[in-house]
């Protein structure tokens, strides 16, 4: 992934450099899988400013995204990746075989053109989403369950990973992007790689 550098036509400008978009294969969403965002723009039910600072910026729709990864043993095809401008993260949209379309977080080096699917023990390669009790240590991991069917909730933003370090009972040693270890239920699940967008930061 590129860096974008600009021209210094004003100071300000003369250090800005943001990411550039080579990853990304289509530049309008999959309409059946967004949703209307409503901004409040600071504003509670009465219309009152209670969050001061907030208001205006481009309007979105929200991606519809699949954290639970719950469609189990049918395989999928990556048919294109994402910008959405609601995460860090890019996203991928996926196309199964039954010809369901769903989007899930894009990990690094997940192209498209390859395969990916999910279930207890499946494979542990990249953009797979299985059990954290088959997935061997010093793997790396992102979209990771706290608690069983509930969908991911952590290590879902731009560049972050975890690892899995132990498993010692019904645990899992998790070391998180912060560096602190969380023990995860083994029946908990998580999709295996780095999520992409490395250089956001």
């Amino acid at each position: 992934m590129s860096i974008k550098e600009y021209k210094p036509i004003t100071p300000s400008r003369r250090w800005i450099t943001s990411p550039g978009f080579e990853e990304i294969t289509r530049s309008e969403p999959y309409k059946p899988l967004t949703a209307p965002l409503r901004k409040k723009g600071g504003r509670n039910v009465h219309g009152h400013i209670t969050t001061r600072h907030k208001g205006g910026g481009h309007k979105r729709r929200y991606r519809i995204i699949d954290f639970k990864r719950d469609k189990d043993n049918i395989l999928a095809k990556v048919i294109s990746i994402e910008y959405d401008p609601n995460r860090s993260a890019r996203i991928a949209l996926l196309e199964y075989t039954d010809l369901e379309k769903r989007y899930i977080i894009w990990p690094v080096d997940l192209k498209v053109g390859d395969e990916v699917i999910s279930g207890e023990s499946v494979e542990p390669k990249i953009g797979n989403s299985m059990l954290l009790k088959n997935i061997p240590p010093g793997t790396f991991v992102h979209n990771i369950e706290l608690k069983k069917g509930k969908g991911a909730e952590i290590v879902r933003s731009a560049g972050t990973y975890a690892q899995i370090m132990a498993k010692e009972g019904n645990l899992v040693h998790l070391k998180l992007p912060s560096g602190e270890i969380r023990m995860v239920s083994i029946d908990c699940r998580a999709t295996v790689g780095q999520v992409g967008n490395v250089e956001h930061n």
